[in-house]
């Protein structure tokens, strides 16, 4: 009677442990038996059933059609919608049309550079012209029509990059100018 007793209990366990699976249903038709871990916004981390002790596996939602857990309920995988490829080009053009309509080169350094070089020489003036043209536009100074898409990363560079170079212009031809004026009056006086 003992041996049968026990011989029951080790069918009901074995049966049990048959049915406490879950199981993976991909997109392609295969199943596979497995033991969840975790389940992601994007991914399904997984041991295989028949070796709980290996390695975790992982597979991307969007290959899975469906899991069936071991408790019997069912769960259909919907594909998640990605948000809409915004163009990077575009972003970038429209940040350089941006720069080139709205930054204004103001506080550039230019007027300093100016006065020192009218003031002490073009030797001395290649100094400030060379600091101020080096640093980007602050940000208080690009006049940026629509900050929110600052935050986009083409655009920001391509505004700030614009706003930058037409900043370096506006330096060096102001360094340009007040040098041949600062030969003139050299001439003159």
């Amino acid at each position: 009677m003992r041996k049968v007793f026990s011989l029951l209990i080790v069918s009901l366990v074995m049966t049990f442990s048959v049915y406490s699976q879950d199981f993976i249903v991909k997109k392609t038709g295969d199943e596979v038996k497995v033991k969840i871990l975790e389940l992601t916004p994007e991914f399904i981390k997984f041991k295989k059933f028949n070796n709980e002790d290996g390695p975790t596996h992982t597979i991307k939602k969007k290959d899975v059609f469906m899991v069936k857990y071991a408790n019997g309920e069912t769960e259909v995988l919907k594909e998640i919608e990605s948000e809409p490829e915004i163009d990077k080009n575009k972003l970038a053009m429209q940040g350089k049309r941006d720069a080139q309509m709205n930054y204004k080169k103001k506080n550039t350094g230019a007027g300093w550079t100016s006065a020192t070089t009218v003031l002490l020489s073009p030797i001395i003036g290649v100094i400030p012209a060379a600091v101020c043209s080096s640093s980007e536009p602050d940000l208080k100074n690009l006049k940026v029509p629509d900050l929110e898409l600052m935050d986009e990363y083409e655009y920001n560079m391509s505004y700030t990059e614009e706003a930058h170079k037409m900043k370096k212009k506006k330096v060096w031809t102001s360094f340009g100018i007040s040098s041949g004026a600062w030969f003139v009056l050299i001439l003159l006086l």
